[in-house]
């Protein structure tokens, strides 16, 4: 029988890439993971590993094991939520990784309902955008993710990876002060009158920015594209100063009345949808239970202000 701490230092490696990444994570010497995956490779018979300049890469043996141990941790992981459930007092600790705003509108709420309801639960949370904190959830850096998608730009599905939708939060055209843009003008023609504006985006190559792009492309402009961060509080205060235009959330303003004028998007694209992410085997764990129930009542309790 393979040993299993060694089945999960392979799966390891093919999530995280290295052999340094892996002895990071796992707080181990490189030397001690490269032994116990040496000794994995004596246990099984074939190679696991092979050179690629100076990095290695799993073998078409190495992907199948990986894949039985991918089956074993769920089994595990299943067994875990079934010893919780039968117990009266929830316990343990609970590590979430959710992006900006979520963090800001929602999970202060539902910290203190999770305290009040389960006061022995220790909660982690990390703020990570989602094309981070994803791969982590799958490396088991964390229990849940709460995760973003904009409309057209879904992130790619894993297999080992469930899904459960928390709310749609609706995008606006967040106008720059001092721009003035005829209430009378539609969403496409709105967007036109900033083509000679500035712009503050998220990065190159996050889904928000790939959105926002096809946005302005196909209202016909090319967006003058000066600021660019990941940080939608700067956006707004970007916009509030009249620096830049934006597409800003309602999440942003965490159930306060908007500081900035906001007109409609073109239809099919006025909302990106935040969901709650788990691994496979995990989704019936009373503490992922209780976060995701205490995460829908925070929605309910903070709904943003209608906007226009």
């Amino acid at each position: 029988m393979f040993d299993l701490h060694r089945l999960r230092l392979l799966r390891e490696l093919k999530h995280r890439g290295t052999l340094a990444a892996v002895a990071t994570a796992l707080s181990y010497a490189p030397s001690s993971v490269s032994q116990q995956l040496a000794q994995l490779e004596a246990e099984v018979g074939v190679p696991l590993l092979e050179p690629v300049g100076r990095r290695v890469r799993l073998t078409a043996q190495a992907e199948i094991l990986v894949a039985h141990t991918e089956a074993v941790l769920e089994r595990l992981e299943r067994a875990e939520a079934d010893i919780a459930t039968s117990l009266t007092d929830l316990t343990g600790t609970l590590r979430v990784a959710t992006f900006q705003t979520a963090a800001l509108a929602l999970i202060p709420t539902a910290l203190g309902l999770l305290r009040a309801q389960h006061p022995r639960l220790r909660v982690h949370v990390r703020q990570m955008e989602p094309e981070g904190s994803l791969p982590a959830l799958q490396a088991r850096d964390f229990d849940l993710v709460v995760a973003e998608e904009y409309p057209g730009n879904p992130y790619p599905r894993s297999a080992v990876l469930e899904q459960e939708d928390l709310l749609d939060d609706p995008l606006h055209l967040a106008l720059p002060a001092g721009v003035d843009v005829p209430e009378a003008s539609g969403p496409t023609a709105a967007l036109r009158c900033l083509a000679d504006h500035p712009w503050v985006m998220e990065p190159e190559g996050t889904p928000a920015r790939q959105w926002a792009m096809t946005m302005c492309r196909n209202a016909g402009f090319e967006p003058d594209v000066r600021f660019d961060t990941t940080d939608l509080l700067l956006h707004l205060r970007l916009v509030e100063q009249g620096h830049a235009a934006a597409f800003l959330p309602d999440l942003v303003w965490n159930g306060r009345p908007p500081t900035v004028a906001l007109r409609q998007l073109p239809r099919g694209r006025r909302a990106r949808r935040v969901v709650t992410v788990v691994r496979q085997g995990r989704s019936r764990h009373p503490a992922i239970l209780a976060c995701r129930d205490v995460l829908r009542e925070a929605v309910r309790l903070g709904r943003p202000a209608p906007t226009r």
